[in-house]
């Protein structure tokens, strides 16, 4: 809660009692900034427009007051549901599901997730009976919605979580497609980390009469300390990660990689020289990804080899470090890549590796950060040749960061400025051209453009 701010309990909320006693069993009294100014105006049947990062409690801003249509119980025909979020990945649909059966816990809900790498046939079961609540991703609903599976025609409430990441990973399309087959009388909620003039222009189209909404990070954000280390060449790096991965202080960690074939090759050295070690990408089952995070939560595995579709959707508390091996094309995207450790109010290190193919990537980080990062040399395996500083008139920005270097770094805020073409250069580099992780399994799918599709 931000200094000066009264907090507010969830029992001032005018919330249904069942939903009281899920939030007092899971152990939620106090509502968070964004609950605290959204779930009032939900509960009223307002449209939102919320801008909220990861973090903030976003989640049961939206869940809370969409489940209390759902206490009277109506009935519903099959494959109908009154409740549906969409989500970019498979991993944050995850999460909202098991907010939605904690909260809804005492009614009774029966709540359904589809996203790509579950077994199809699974999810036919699944929709052959009323549904209340169905969490998916855009590429597997569409899928159902064309085979006859799924109507939306009665959906009551329509979420979009992190409406921004889905038009980044060019779900525009989708997302229109599906809020045109739910009716013109459904309420809308749209929560986004970021308002530009697009998702301006969704709000527009999708939203009548919204109610505003804007909460930034304040003391519950992460510390994170950013750390910069300059490396000669892949080999270099590859060096630098066997060195923090032999550190003690590394307790867990998540290492970015550019490419799927990068996360499984680096994760297999990762393995060889003894490290509990384990790979997260698109081309696993939804099975296999859940074994992993599972696996990880439990500390059977210590470092985790990632693409960017485990940037938004990681949710494990004890992440000591974050790693990123390749730099990522968009700014945004290292916010909320380091922002998987300081969680909880927990302090986190965030290290970056950076040649000289990962110039421009890092002018356009720094650039979005409004500071420069610190640089970090190892003993031992210096730079030959450190990265020269930002050229003329690509200055790392003045004024208050909007990430800080060094300990005490809080991830929150506003991009400042367009985002750049990204450079494409070999693999393992940090500009490598991605593999998509296929629309229909809630991944990255292609960018008109300016990008390519991504691990």
């Amino acid at each position: 809660m931000p200094k000066g701010c009264t907090p507010v309990s969830f029992a001032d909320l005018s919330l249904h009692p069942l939903l009281l006693k899920a939030l007092e069993a899971e152990g939620y009294t106090e509502a968070t900034p964004v609950q605290a100014a959204a779930i009032p105006a939900g509960l009223e049947g307002r449209d939102l427009l919320a801008t909220a990062e990861t973090g903030t409690g976003k989640t049961a801003a939206f869940l809370l007051p969409a489940l209390s249509r759902l206490v009277d119980k109506m009935p519903r025909p099959a494959g109908a549901p009154r409740i549906l979020v969409l989500a970019p990945t498979r991993e944050l649909a995850r999460q909202v599901l098991q907010s939605a059966r904690k909260l809804g816990k005492f009614l009774r809900l029966n709540t359904v997730e589809l996203v790509g790498g579950m077994p199809y046939r699974d999810q036919l079961r699944l929709l052959a009976k009323p549904v209340d609540v169905v969490v998916a991703t855009p590429g597997r609903l569409i899928d159902h919605v064309q085979r006859g599976r799924l109507f939306l025609d009665g959906v009551e409430v329509l979420v979009l979580d992190e409406a921004d990441r889905m038009l980044d990973m060019g779900f525009l399309e989708d997302v229109e497609a599906v809020a045109a087959a739910c009716g013109p009388q459904r309420q809308t909620m749209l929560f986004t980390a970021t308002l530009d003039q697009r998702m301006g222009r969704l709000a527009e189209r999708l939203l009548k009469d919204p109610v505003r909404v804007a909460v930034e990070r304040t003391e519950t954000a992460p510390l994170i300390e950013q750390r910069l280390h300059h490396a000669d060449d892949l080999s270099h790096k590859r060096r630098l990660l066997h060195h923090f991965a032999d550190q003690s202080e590394v307790a867990k960690a998540i290492i970015f990689a550019a490419t799927k074939r990068d996360a499984d090759t680096l994760a297999r050295e990762l393995l060889d020289a003894g490290h509990a070690a384990g790979a997260l990408h698109g081309d696993m089952s939804q099975g296999q990804r859940n074994r992993t995070l599972d696996q990880l939560r439990q500390g059977r595995i210590r470092l985790l080899v990632a693409t960017d579709v485990a940037a938004r959707g990681i949710d494990v508390r004890d992440i000591s470090h974050v790693i990123n091996f390749d730099l990522p094309r968009v700014p945004e995207d290292y916010v909320h890549r380091i922002g998987r450790t300081g969680r909880a109010g927990a302090e986190g290190v965030a290290i970056s590796l950076a040649s000289r193919a990962d110039r421009e990537a890092l002018q356009r980080i720094e650039l979005y950060l409004k500071t420069r990062m610190t640089v970090h040399v190892v003993p031992g395996l210096e730079p030959k040749r450190p990265l020269s500083a930002a050229p003329a008139g690509r200055p790392a920005g003045k004024g208050r960061p909007f990430v800080k270097s060094g300990k005490g770094g809080r991830p929150g805020g506003k991009p400042t400025g367009p985002r750049a073409d990204r450079p494409h250069g070999g693999p393992g580099h940090g500009h490598a051209p991605r593999s998509g992780e296929g629309r229909k399994d809630g991944g990255h799918a292609p960018r008109p453009r300016k990008s390519a599709s991504r691990g």
